[in-house]
This record gives structure tokens, sequence and C-alpha cells, in this order.
């Protein structure tokens, strides 16, 4: 049976590209696709990816980044594709990293020697992109940029609207009406509240 893997690091990525590449070579409904980063194996399609996977089996890959961006991991992983299930592997973009090629030892060496660098690649990759964002987090802050969700405004009379909650006159549903906020934020911004109280 062949399958395919497609992997974006978030729910606003679009895997659309990985998925008319591998459709080429599987069919869509072998396609299993995860929106969730690349720093571990702990995603919900490539589990139930791989508990489908038998020997004999091949799977497709765009590229070695899809698969991950951890370097001991996305090694792991292929040792465990390759040899515990007895999986074959191709990753489209590189044609070096075609398990069914070379299954002899220069064929062994030359994909395992591919595998590492690649592997390698993509955690740097990934090493250098955190940097970046954490460097443009801090350059945003130096400038005084607030980051995130703006902070919701409470209204006027929060201080009334909190005791008439605890005197138990009004319910928790119309404090969070009158607040306009969620639970979660009201009891946050409650805690800093009874903070400055004391």
């Amino acid at each position: 049976m062949e399958y395919g893997y497609a992997r974006v690091s978030s729910a606003d990525q679009n895997a659309q590209r990985q998925i008319l590449a591998l459709g080429r070579q599987v069919l869509k409904r072998n396609i299993y696709t995860d929106r969730q980063s690349g720093k571990d194996f702990n995603r919900p399609q490539y589990k139930k990816l791989v508990k489908r996977l038998k020997a004999g089996d091949l799977l497709y890959i765009l590229s070695i980044d899809r698969l991950g961006r951890n370097y001991a991991e996305i090694q792991e992983q292929w040792r465990v594709l390759t040899k515990e299930i007895g999986v074959d592997i191709c990753v489209l973009d590189m044609p070096l990293l075609d398990t069914r090629r070379g299954k002899d030892l220069m064929g062994t060496f030359i994909a395992d020697l591919v595998l590492q660098i690649l592997s390698f690649v993509a955690q740097s990759e990934r090493e250098n992109i955190k940097k970046r964002q954490a460097e443009g987090i801090a350059a945003a802050r130096k400038r005084g940029i607030h980051l995130g969700r703006p902070t919701k405004e409470l209204p006027g009379d929060f201080a009334a609207v909190v005791r008439q909650w605890e005197e138990k006159s009004i319910s928790m549903e119309e404090v969070l009406r009158q607040c306009k906020v969620s639970q979660s934020t009201f009891y946050r911004r409650l805690k800093a509240y009874r903070a400055t109280q004391k």
C-alpha cells in the first residue's frame, strides 16, 4: 500500500502544495496531514498513519523537514519506519532518499549520510526561525509595540460588579455579560484587582 504524509506548522498555513505533489503518487484518501510543529512526532495524523503502516508499504513525503525538524527524532523515526516496520520511504524532492533504490551497502551509506545532513539542516532552520522570532519580538517591545491580543477594557464600575457577585446578588453569567469577557479572563482580572486592594 502507498501512503503520503504532509505537515504544516500551524492551522493558518496551507498544505495544498504538498497534497498536490503527494496526490500524483498516492490516492488522496491515503494522505495524512498534520497542522502542527515539527519539533516532535506527537502528532495525531502521523500516529494514525504509523499504526496503519505494514512491512512492504511505501511512504511518500515531499521533503524531510515535512517529516520533522528535530535531528535526533527524524533519525529515530526513519529507523522505526524502515527497520522495525519495514516500510520504504521516498522523499520526493531528494531522490537520494528513496529506500527502494540502492539497498546495497553503498546505497544505504549514501542515503544515511544524506538523511543526517538534511535532518541537521531541518533542525538548524527551526532553531534559526525561533531565534529570529525572539529577536523580532524583543525589537518590537523595545519600540513599544504591544504583541498579542489587545487587552480588554473592564467597565469603570468593575469593583461594584465584583461586590455584587461576591454578595450573590448577580450571577456569573451577568458578571461576564457586564464585563464583556470570558470567565477565565474575569478570574485573571479579579486576581489582579484583589492584589491591588491589599
